[in-house]
C-alpha cells in the first residue's frame, strides 16, 4: 500500500493508544464526579452506609446512575 509505512502505523497505533487513555480518565472523573453530586444531593440517606449492610435498592440506584453517566460520556465521545 503506498503510503503506509511501518512508522506511520505505529504512530496510528500510539495515538489510538493515547485517545484510549484519555477516554477512561475522563469516564473516571465524570463517574466520581456523578457519583459525589448524588451523594451531596440525597442529604436523607447514608448511600455508602445502605450499600455496605446490603441494601439491594440503593445500590441499584447508583448502578443505574454510573450507566446513565456512561452512556452520556459515550455519546460524547
Amino acid at each position: 500500500m503506498p503510503g503506509l509505512d511501518w512508522g506511520t502505523i505505529f504512530m496510528q497505533y500510539a495515538r489510538a493508544i493515547g485517545w484510549s487513555i484519555t477516554a477512561a480518565v475522563g469516564f473516571a472523573f465524570g463517574i466520581g464526579i456523578a457519583l459525589k453530586v448524588f451523594d451531596m444531593l440525597s442529604t436523607d440517606i447514608d448511600e455508602w452506609e445502605e450499600i455496605k449492610k446490603g441494601n439491594l435498592g440503593v445500590s441499584l440506584i447508583f448502578i443505574s446512575l454510573i450507566i446513565m453517566v456512561g452512556l452520556l460520556v459515550h455519546k460524547v465521545i
